[in-house]
């Protein structure tokens, strides 16, 4: 199963993009606005059908009705907060997930208007759990995949999850199909390998 994209909040997305710039030497391109829930991001490429989602909230918006994904509410410094596994049928995946005693959760539509006014669509089932280190399902259908107009230069070697009890993450990440290490740790963490110009790097 292919890892589709990783997510790494942070308060203050310009903050973040530069942080990151320097720490890899590859400058994040503005991916868009999430119109309605308060948040704006930023992408890198990790390989031809992977990137690296940097999102924030958007002082540009009001505040939206509903709290904003990813607890980016109560985010106080940048970190990776989750990831997508990429599927073609995401309607047949999420029924094999829950075939196999996991319940991905409710496929929905969303979407973003890009830099250019251009409006990307994608659909996703975002898990319920409390435990975003299980992987979330998105289809990005008739859409270009963001990862093509996204700056290269950085490749994702590999992923692993710490987390304080591991065998608790297995039934889910098994239903998935996701294939990543959990090893045991103090706290919950995913992390990722990454290479590029600065040579072999850690985010977590």
């Amino acid at each position: 199963v292919l890892v589709d994209h990783l997510v790494y909040a942070d308060p203050d997305l310009a903050t973040a993009v530069a942080d990151l710039e320097e720490r890899f030497g590859v400058r994040a391109q503005a991916g868009g606005k999430h119109i309605g829930a308060g948040t704006h991001n930023a992408l890198l490429a990790l390989g031809p059908r992977t990137y690296l989602e940097i999102i924030a909230p958007d002082p540009g918006q009001p505040e939206p009705p509903m709290p904003r994904p990813l607890g980016l509410d109560g985010v106080t410094h940048g970190g990776l907060v989750a990831w997508a596994l990429a599927c073609d049928d995401i309607d047949g995946m999420v029924a094999q997930a829950r075939r196999r005693g996991f319940d991905p959760g409710e496929v929905s539509d969303g979407q973003r208007i890009g830099p250019a006014g251009t409006v990307l669509r994608w659909r996703a089932a975002l898990n319920t759990l409390a435990d975003t280190l299980v992987p979330f399902l998105i289809c990005w259908g008739g859409t270009e995949h963001p990862a093509r107009s996204a700056p290269r230069g950085l490749v994702l070697e590999s992923i692993q999850i710490e987390h304080p009890d591991p065998p608790a993450l297995a039934p889910p990440l098994t239903a998935l199909g996701a294939d990543v290490e959990v090893k045991p740790a103090v706290a919950p963490a995913l992390v990722a390998h990454l290479s590029g110009p600065n040579g072999s790097t850690v985010l977590r």
